[in-house]
């Protein structure tokens, strides 16, 4: 039997768990549905034709690409893997795998409505600087040989997770503007797959996030977070956040959208600004992802991948400390709304309320649509993908 005392810390997580999913509902939804519109009229044969080499302008379009196809932490891992396979350049694909877990409009929203718009604004600065650092450290240390090696592992197409998802081009086939396109039927059709399938790609991931980020919450108390991230301590602070916020993101195997609410608690509980950015973007280099890099490109690649951007989040976060720091846009205050247990009749419900009924349109489509049997295939080989 369960005490009585266990029982009301184990609902007082799942309150606070329960509670932060109504806090930022809309904004999945929203940030999802702005993703597909964007996935169902781009193609993937145009994002690798522009990710073909390393210069500034060509890493600048494969970001915005990355951000505008937005994909949990697993999926953007293999989609990057098949541009990699089908000719894009490797940095280029990382700057497209950083790009759409780490600069897409819902992560944004959440930073906001969650820790505050100045963790919005440190992600859209730290995230085109984590890329910057990535490509100076690639071109440092990243040898022919370790990219030719890298390559002959990819071609063989060892499984990962999320391929089939990956190899999925669900963009309208027909030709036309960009709005004669979306607005057709085919348009919409393809918009809810994206959608969907979005959806069943992330789910998993974020309902663990809640939950750590719940239990966390309710159960860790303050005191520990303050002694182990040296609030006492400003320098000290400033300097350890970035260098164990990624090791906690690595341990706690939480993807990109759904470590946003263990960011609230952690900053909450005394981690430094420039610690929140450098666990946020950590989330491409937890445990199962670094196994899928050494079956993707191989253990001396997966070892490199750690080791850059492990230093170029660590680095980013050092200068979005210092950068707010010194412009005084580091909030003052640790207030997250991770702590404020129940629902209430405001704006909030209102939001949630219409984007639901967004959502169960775009769901109805799918089912109506032929939609279902995709996701058996979501976790399939890479050749397996659907194609409209």
């Amino acid at each position: 039997m369960i005490p009585l005392s266990g029982m009301r810390t184990i609902g007082e997580a799942l309150a606070l768990a329960g509670t932060m999913t109504w806090e930022i509902l809309w904004a999945l939804i929203l940030g999802f549905a702005l993703s597909a519109v964007v996935q169902a009229v781009v193609r993937k044969s145009t994002i690798v034709r522009l990710l073909g080499d390393d210069r500034p302008r060509t890493l600048a379009v494969s970001a915005g690409l990355g951000a505008a196809s937005s994909s949990c932490s697993y999926a953007a891992v293999a989609l990057a893997r098949a541009l990699f396979r089908k000719g894009a350049n490797f940095t280029a694909a990382m700057a497209f795998e950083i790009g759409s877990t780490n600069l897409v409009v819902e992560l944004g929203i959440l930073l906001a409505l969650l820790l505050g718009w100045q963790f919005m604004v440190a992600e859209f600065v730290g995230g085109p600087l984590m890329i910057v650092f990535v490509a100076l450290l690639f071109r440092l240390f990243v040898r022919d040989r370790l990219l030719r090696a890298a390559r002959d592992q990819a071609e063989r197409g060892a499984a990962g997770s999320m391929e089939g998802h990956a190899a999925m081009d669900m963009s309208v086939s027909r030709e036309g503007p960009f709005w004669r396109r979306l607005l057709s039927a085919e348009g919409f059709t393809s918009v809810s797959h994206v959608f969907v399938m979005e959806w069943a790609a992330i789910l998993r991931d974020l309902v663990i996030g809640l939950l750590i980020a719940g239990a966390i919450g309710a159960w860790v108390p303050d005191s520990f977070w303050r002694a182990f991230f040296l609030t006492g301590h400003p320098l000290g602070s400033a300097l350890w956040g970035p260098v164990v916020g990624p090791v906690v993101a690595i341990l706690s195997f939480v993807c990109s959208v759904g470590n946003v609410p263990l960011a609230a608690v952690l900053w909450n509980g005394g981690i430094s600004f420039g610690g929140v950015v450098a666990f946020i973007f950590a989330d491409l280099l937890i445990l199962p992802i670094l196994n899928i890099y050494r079956k993707y490109y191989g253990t001396r690649m997966a070892l490199t991948l750690l080791g850059v951007f492990y230093v170029a989040m660590v680095a980013a976060g050092y200068v979005v400390e210092l950068l707010f720091g010194v412009t005084g846009l580091t909030p003052k205050t640790r207030d997250a709304q991770v702590l404020e247990a129940g629902i209430t009749w405001n704006y909030t419900t209102w939001l949630n309320l219409v984007f639901l009924l967004v959502a169960a349109a775009l769901l109805f489509r799918f089912v109506r649509s032929g939609g279902v049997p995709m996701l058996k295939m979501m976790g399939g080989a890479p050749e397996s993908g659907h194609h409209h």
